[in-house]
């Protein structure tokens, strides 16, 4: 199979569905985001020295490839029956626990960081700042057109995660966060 279609060649790609889109659409670059996004975090994945804190990434890598396809895959009736799997609300609920399950381990927050540190936490902030950027280019394509509000949800909740990972990896490298002056 050639990996090449030349069906992009004009500048327009196909949705699932069908449906063809100029390649600068606001849903291209939402789910491009999320694609870049994934990539970043395989990036941080091949710096880890954390096999729990990789697995964790590995499973939202997962879930990245699935929310990539509910924003590809426009919510018509004759999209339904392509029964494309839906990000659902148990992907943002999970963040909220691995959140809740690292932060205990963290010193209280009294003031603002910058992004930085070890190399694998200022991997993890640009993830955050990757995924805030998806975030920001899916809710605006959600004032458009209706699309699915977990995933929303669930980039929020994620962009959190990768502060709190950012701040674990770099207390387990024993580097002090950097803390903003003024």
């Amino acid at each position: 199979m050639k990996i090449y279609t030349r069906t992009g060649d004009k500048g327009e790609t196909g949705l699932f569905g069908g449906d063809r889109v100029l390649k600068s659409d606001l849903r291209v670059e939402a789910y491009g985001c999320i694609d870049e996004l994934n990539s970043f975090i395989g990036l941080a994945v091949s710096e880890l020295n954390d096999t729990e804190v990789g697995k964790i990434l590995l499973k939202i890598q997962n879930y990245l490839f699935t929310v990539g396809t509910d924003l590809a895959t426009p919510d018509t009736e004759k999209n339904n029956k392509l029964k494309i799997k839906r990000t659902p609300e148990s992907f943002a609920l999970e963040m909220e626990e691995v959140i809740d399950r690292y932060s205990a381990g963290l010193d209280e927050l009294k003031f603002f960081i910058l992004p930085g540190g070890s190399k694998t936490a200022a991997m993890m902030h640009i993830c955050r700042t990757v995924c805030r950027r998806a975030e920001r280019v899916v809710i605006g394509l959600n004032s458009d057109m209706k699309i699915n509000n977990n995933i929303i949800i669930f980039l929020n909740r994620l962009s959190d995660l990768f502060f709190v990972l950012a701040r674990y990896l770099n207390k387990k490298s024993g580097v002090p966060d950097i803390k903003w002056e003024l």
